[in-house]
């Protein structure tokens, strides 16, 4: 996102991709999880079993508690209270309002309920990751957790874990044993799923190169490819001829040119590739 240097057309992609996230998260909630009353995940996994004791809905009782939390960040967090979040919590709010007035939802869309519970995990997970790469979040629970950060020395990560087990331990009483299971299924598969997501949407290529003649390498990568490198002498151990190796890392797509290119200028040189999703510098993670 940070290469993109117009900062009006950063912003709009940086919305667009928050807008796309929650509806992705929304689909994953509304048609999978709410109709088979998975109580995993935060307020969305309350609401399924506050629907089951109540006259609310589920989606009626996701849009007031986020209301609330919304009006308990702007008192507790004041401008420290992202606009990236609010933005995410009143579109997942109205999403979910237009859902159920357009689409309303009687039962499980299918008679599998393992099959519902992937997409209930996979797509509110995939969801949560995009929006974590743009910095942003849906709100809900993550607003108790902002709070929590600046006015407590709380575990955030335990108290996060309480709120979905609880959810969960309800759906034991509340819906019975088959529920209750697959809520802790879910529960247990989601920050999997969220961790495997995130990781491959960072995922870099870093390069290792032994060569005779960097020049060629060199300048492919800093005016070819935009990226540099780091440069230091060796020492072949068998024979004792002098080697230049060329540290570099860069994206998967730029990594396949590079190899290619490698290939093409030098093909005796040894190339060193392993995969690495946390990359602290210039271009990369900035913390």
């Amino acid at each position: 996102m940070k290469q993109i240097e117009n900062k009006m057309l950063r912003t709009l992609t940086e919305y667009g991709i928050i807008t796309f996230s929650i509806w992705v998260m929304v689909v994953g909630v509304y048609f999978f999880k709410f109709p088979n009353n998975f109580a995993f995940g935060g307020v969305t996994g309350f609401a399924t079993v506050i629907s089951a004791l109540t006259h609310w809905s589920a989606s009626q009782f996701t849009n007031i508690v986020n209301a609330v939390l919304l009006v308990l960040g702007f008192l507790f967090l004041g401008r420290g209270f992202g606009i990236k979040t609010v933005y995410a919590t009143l579109v997942m709010s109205l999403s979910l309002y237009i859902l159920e007035r357009i689409c309303p939802m009687k039962g499980p869309l299918t008679s599998e309920p393992l099959l519902e519970l992937i997409f209930a995990i996979l797509l509110p997970s995939v969801g949560s990751a995009l929006l974590f790469y743009v910095g942003a979040s849906s709100g809900g629970t993550d607003i108790i957790a902002m709070i929590l950060k600046r006015y407590t020395s709380f575990n955030i990560g335990t108290v996060l874990l309480l709120v979905d087990v609880t959810g969960v331990i309800m759906a034991y009483f509340v819906f019975g044993p088959q529920t209750g299971l697959f809520s802790s299924l879910g529960l247990l598969a989601k920050s999997l799923v969220i961790d495997d997501v995130m990781e491959n949407m960072n995922l870099c290529k870093c390069f290792s190169i032994i060569c005779d003649d960097p020049a060629p390498i060199c300048d492919y990568i800093i005016h070819g490819l935009n990226r540099s490198a780091t440069v230091y002498e060796a020492q072949g151990a068998f024979t004792h001829h002098k080697k230049t190796v060329i540290l570099t890392t860069m994206k998967r797509s730029q990594a396949m040119k590079l190899r290619n290119y490698i290939r093409t200028v030098e093909p005796s040189a040894f190339i060193l590739i392993s995969n690495s999703s946390e990359i602290i510098g210039k271009g990369f993670l900035t913390n």
